[in-house]
């Protein structure tokens, strides 16, 4: 597979709000080490409003899909998750408006502006402790298998490693953003709650696409 259309792209999102509610309280519980404990929930709210309003969702494009979802994740998500995950779905959105397919190097740019999104609502950078060390190594992964010319699913394969190889550096950093930057260095040892869950979530979006 070489492109995707609005259709795979609303699966991939299905899996992720799936894998997002279903693991509400191990997100939680990874949060609990050096956050406040919720984000699982914080994410879950949303994206169970999501599953609620699924059949009224824009369909319209790739490009309208997400940013309808990035309304609803804004608006639903609690806490700072809300504004950050909303960021990087509106940022994918707009990045792919009008596209009824994407290709891998339209994907990985789609990508890109939701790293920008969320690095432009809350200025966070690679080795902050965030969601982003999960998530720019994975857009970095999806730009190098465009570049080779790979399919979809390898590339998608290759990304959730970085995803996960990414969250698990995050325990040799100190938190710099978020709740878990008032602990400092007692965040060490343990991985940021946000980049886990997106190694999880990619890793499922890979192994069933």
């Amino acid at each position: 597979m070489k492109t995707i259309n609005t259709d795979d792209m609303t699966r991939i999102v299905k899996i992720m709000g799936d894998v997002i509610i279903e693991n509400e309280i191990p997100f939680c519980e990874l949060d609990s080490a050096a956050g406040d404990g919720d984000f699982g929930m914080s994410v879950a709210k949303g994206f169970k409003q999501l599953k609620k309003e699924w059949e009224d969702l824009s369909r319209d494009d790739v490009g309208a899909f997400l940013k309808s979802c990035g309304m609803i994740i804004i608006e639903h998500c609690g806490g700072a998750s809300g504004p950050i995950w909303g960021s990087a779905f509106r940022g994918a959105g707009k990045s792919a408006k009008g596209k009824e397919t994407v290709n891998l190097v339209e994907f990985s740019e789609l990508m890109q502006a939701a790293v920008d999104g969320i690095q432009k609502r809350g200025g966070a950078k690679l080795g902050d402790k965030t969601l982003l060390d999960a998530l720019i190594p994975t857009t970095e992964s999806l730009k190098e298998s465009a570049a080779n010319d790979l399919s979809f699913k390898d590339a998608l394969k290759k990304g959730a490693l970085a995803a996960v190889a990414g969250a698990e550096k995050t325990k040799e950093y100190s938190a710099k953003k978020g709740r878990a930057s008032y602990v400092g260095d007692r965040s060490l040892t343990y991985p940021d709650a946000g980049a886990m869950a997106l190694g999880i979530i990619f890793t499922e979006i890979a192994e069933k696409f």
